[in-house]
């Protein structure tokens, strides 16, 4: 007879757990709630800008020749850039990407050892915006090849970001209660809400010189010229996309 009453009871209260959750089920589903999308931004002068030297030398027999000369004009440019940042500001100059190959030329589907390629990248990371074109210009001369890019930003972007999203999550309250007080009701709470920020640099400059493609009078009067660099702006954009409850 216990048993019997046990599972009656056992049994009752699954019924009345069944009949809860059915019921916050069918809350949850008849809750109204209104969607909204807001952005905010803001426009910068860049502070930083990050440069991608490349340092490539050739010859036609030797591997080790074509290394120990990229070797030695690497170090003139590295030695000199750092001459021309300030660590104390966050600055530094590196080399990353070194590479050795050879370089083959087709004939159909016949190959044919051409030359011997090294190349080495240089990293320039600094705050000293109006050295830029400088420094370009000073790696050059000392025998760089490539300038494959140059990009600038902001160095407080987080804290923009920040900002941004702040002010655009108000936008969206203020919005989503405006929407729902037109419509005869209120803001119980937040459903969802997706929020992202990002930059678009609207001026990307890029600089780039292939030394082989200059005759003597034509390096000579591309020395003489000094690189001009605009910093332009950058913009940072907050975007929220948020679903208040309403009742």
């Amino acid at each position: 007879m216990k048993k019997v009453l046990l599972s009656i009871t056992v049994l009752s209260l699954l019924l009345g757990c069944a009949s809860l959750s059915t019921q916050a089920v069918s809350d949850a589903i008849e809750r109204g709630y209104i969607s909204v999308n807001t952005s905010a931004n803001t426009e910068l002068t860049p502070d930083i800008a990050d440069i991608s030297i490349a340092v490539r030398t050739y010859d036609s027999k030797s591997l080790q020749k074509a290394t120990t000369e990229n070797k030695e004009i690497s170090q003139k440019v590295l030695s000199s850039l750092k001459t021309m940042i300030n660590p104390l500001q966050g600055d530094y100059v590196k080399t990353m990407d070194f590479s050795a190959s050879p370089i083959y030329s087709y004939s159909g589907s016949k190959r044919n050892f051409d030359k011997y390629e090294v190349s080495n990248t240089v990293i320039i990371h600094t705050k000293s915006i109006e050295n830029v074109g400088a420094m370009i210009d000073k790696a050059i001369s000392l025998g760089a090849t490539n300038v494959n890019n140059l990009a600038l930003s902001v160095s407080n972007y987080d804290d923009e970001c920040n900002e941004l999203l702040v002010t655009a999550t108000k936008k969206a309250q203020t919005r989503a209660n405006l929407l729902a007080k037109s419509a005869s009701t209120t803001i119980t709470g937040v459903r969802s809400m997706n929020v992202s920020c990002s930059a678009n640099n609207s001026v990307t400059p890029q600089y780039r010189m292939l030394a082989a493609n200059f005759d003597s009078a034509e390096m000579s009067q591309a020395k003489e010229a000094s690189t001009s660099i605009e910093k332009g702006i950058v913009k940072i954009y907050a975007n929220v996309s948020a679903t208040f409850f309403v009742k």
